[in-house]
């Protein structure tokens, strides 16, 4: 008798499992809280040198007169703006009191990069890291790294949690990134130092890693075959659902740390809700835990209105499962490049994974330059999640998971292509290509979980999220 042959009988699209459901949805609204938090806690506002000769006559002035002052120690870039990395050195002998066009009229146009620190523009963030620790001009890559910190925090944490997650079961590593995200969202919060919360992101990245590979995975061996994708969908509405809120969180709280205390916050209700969530039964029985196996499929043959079979779930029928499932209970990476198939498999979904990240990040990381503010067009790209999943679902059993595949990731990309050569003055029309763009890369998104997530057997399952990145 197969798994599959047990979860039809006792109900593999009932009221169990819409609990399953209802659970696993917090984590997937987490994930974008913390996976797409760069755009607000790393921004970079408006800036130039800070010029403390010139403060005082600075802050005293009007409007025009402070513009004036102004001009007098920054210099202009070719479209009138104020430079934000360069000012005018300053003059030997400077008398404070002298009139200031006359001092700087006898100085050469020779700017010097900023010697005093830089001056921000407070009115759209209170802070982020860019003016906690002065992360522009010369280091503004240092400011851009900590997006690159974070996702090689995630990919680490493919490889751990997808060992420890077969190894251990889904559910434990599911806390254990509760936890850990807890922990490190906190440390990051607080940090001290550049070096500091370069560190907590990436851990946090790696912490993070445990819901999103072990939900789907759980998500999908507790429903039958006919309603995987119709499950996949729906929990991955769930990471939509975090984008919009995302944007809610960080229109509100304006200041960095704020921001990442709130985001972090949900990840105590997720430690709270763990204890609801049932391992999985197919884990279980492939790993001869049968009698654990036992007690969670007897509680979802009875909530599902299935007392009649209870009585055949004895240990003796599901010891029959697991050896005729399960023929070597020592799995490693290595497996996935035992055979030729997976060795195909592997590559090709490690492929497709590469292009479905890199245009999805891409586009959700650019979210300026389009007419709108940052926040409506966070909110927007999330809400364009919404029928993409919706129309995914609708579809994909008909044009089948390869050409969905196939054709999403070609349509966003020949969007991507085509926004590039718009000129920027058509900001509306560059705004709704980006938009559609971003509805078919998370189509691909949605696909590719999907998509692996049935390619490979049930105790390799956890591992094909490693290529995520």
């Amino acid at each position: 008798m197969r798994f599959e042959d047990v979860l039809h009988e006792i109900g593999g699209f009932n009221k169990f499992q819409f609990l399953v459901l209802y659970i696993l949805w917090l984590p997937r609204v987490i994930l974008p809280l913390h996976f797409l938090l760069h755009n607000f806690i790393s921004g970079v506002p408006p800036h130039h040198c800070s010029l403390p000769h010139l403060d005082d006559r600075y802050a005293a002035g009007t409007e025009k007169d402070s513009d004036e002052v102004l001009a007098l120690g920054i210099p202009r870039n070719a479209d009138g703006s104020y430079s934000s990395c360069k000012m005018y050195p300053l003059p030997l002998n400077f008398d404070p009191n002298a009139d200031l066009s006359l001092v700087y009229g006898n100085q050469s146009n020779v700017s010097v990069p900023c010697q005093h620190g830089w001056v921000y523009d407070r009115s759209q963030f209170t802070s982020t890291t860019a003016t906690e620790w002065d992360l522009v001009c010369d280091n503004k890559k240092l400011n851009q790294a900590l997006a690159t910190f974070f996702f090689i925090g995630v990919t680490l944490g493919a490889v751990m949690f997808g060992q420890l997650a077969d190894k251990f079961g889904r559910k434990p590593m599911i806390q254990v990134s509760f936890v850990a995200s807890s922990i490190f969202g906190i440390v990051e919060a607080f940090s001290t130092s550049y070096v500091m919360f370069a560190i907590a992101r990436t851990l946090c990245g790696l912490a993070l890693t445990g819901m999103s590979i072990t939900t789907v995975a759980l998500c999908v061996e507790w429903t039958d075959v006919k309603h995987r994708t119709f499950t996949g969908t729906i929990i991955s509405l769930g990471w939509s659902v975090g984008n919009m809120l995302l944007a809610l969180l960080a229109y509100l709280i304006r200041d960095w740390r704020h921001l990442i205390l709130a985001v972090t916050s949900p990840c105590l209700v997720g430690i709270i809700a763990w204890w609801w969530i049932p391992e999985s039964a197919r884990w279980l029985l492939a790993n001869g835990r049968v009698e654990e196996a036992q007690k969670y499929l007897i509680q979802c043959a009875k909530m599902n209105g299935k007392h009649s079979y209870t009585h055949k779930l004895d240990t003796e029928t599901l010891k029959k499962i697991t050896i005729s499932e399960v023929t070597n209970k020592n799995h490693s990476y290595l497996d996935l490049v035992r055979t030729p198939k997976l060795r195909k498999i592997v590559l090709l979904s490690g492929i497709f994974w590469f292009a479905v990240a890199f245009t999805y990040y891409g586009i959700s990381f650019n979210i300026t330059g389009f007419g709108l503010n940052i926040y409506l067009t966070q909110f927007v790209y999330g809400v364009i999640e919404v029928p993409a999943k919706v129309g995914t679902y609708f579809t994909l059993d008909w044009i089948g998971r390869r050409n969905g595949q196939a054709w999403s990731l070609i349509i966003t990309g020949a969007l991507i292509g085509l926004n590039s050569v718009i000129p920027t003055e058509f900001s509306a029309v560059r705004t709704g290509i980006a938009i559609i763009g971003k509805g078919f890369s998370e189509a691909a998104f949605t696909i590719a979980f999907l998509y692996t997530s049935e390619l490979y057997p049930t105790v390799l399952r956890v591992a094909w999220a490693t290529p995520l990145l």
